[in-house]
């Protein structure tokens, strides 16, 4: 297959696979999403699902989380993970948010990119899950899996980005990069599939299994003891000193 052959494939797989996308992040609006998402930077969606029931029983809007002292949010969110900055982070984006745009979260990209603890990858998920643009979010498990498959040559996470929007149709983005996590957790694991065990590597690239796969040692039938390990001389034997 080639890179466009390949695509096709992927994504027509991976509809099949997981022909609904639910948002793995728990949230009740656009901006308990945000929040939501600045949590789980170096932090695995499980472990902020279980944290953010408590902040948001504490403060679920702009203006609720922007009275909290930081410090507050702070003991609240420690397990997470850099705590300090996220706490610091929600506190003044929510400040942001009350005095500049109504207390609600903006629907532009630049206005979102341009509050504290918000970047690009952050900023894609809330416009792609919160407000329905096309977006492709790319983080490190994306761009991990885009190599593996060969559908990127991008050394970062923005080139990543650049070639699977070009590879595949706008409309398919918002749901395909949920696919993509869904499949790279369960299946092509960093750890568990070394590119040669999932059924997508698989299909995809047959011949990494047989490069990986080591050949048959045939014994010869004239000589049945060929191939196996010689013996080692024995200690009475050998009259060499180590």
């Amino acid at each position: 297959m080639n890179r466009r052959e390949r695509a096709q494939y992927i994504r027509r797989r991976l509809e099949e696979l997981y022909p609904t996308t639910p948002i793995p992040l728990d949230h009740r609006d656009p901006f308990t999403l945000l929040v939501a998402v600045v949590l789980s930077a170096q932090c695995t969606d499980k472990k902020v699902n279980q944290v953010t029931p408590h902040l948001f029983a504490l403060a679920d809007n702009p203006a609720a989380m922007a009275r909290l002292p930081v410090a507050e949010i702070q003991a609240v969110i420690r397990s997470l993970g850099l705590a300090p900055q996220k706490a610091k982070a929600l506190s003044e984006l929510s400040r942001i948010l009350v005095a500049q745009h109504a207390g609600r979260v903006p629907d532009d990209w630049e206005a979102l990119e341009a509050l504290p603890g918000v970047g690009h990858k952050t900023a894609s998920v809330v416009m792609s899950q919160a407000f329905g643009h096309p977006a492709f979010p790319v983080d490190t498990h994306i761009h991990r899996l885009a190599q593996r498959w060969g559908l990127s040559s991008g050394r970062n996470v923005a080139q990543t980005e650049r070639d699977l929007k070009r590879l595949f149709p706008s409309d398919s983005w918002n749901g395909l990069h949920l696919r993509i996590i869904y499949y790279g957790r369960q299946h092509c694991t960093a750890r568990g599939c070394d590119g040669t065990v999932c059924e997508i590597c698989r299909t995809c690239f047959p011949r990494r299994r047989q490069a990986a796969d080591p050949p048959t040692r045939r014994h010869s039938p004239s000589n049945p003891g060929a191939g196996a390990c010689p013996r080692r001389k024995s200690a009475a034997r050998s009259s060499k000193k180590e």
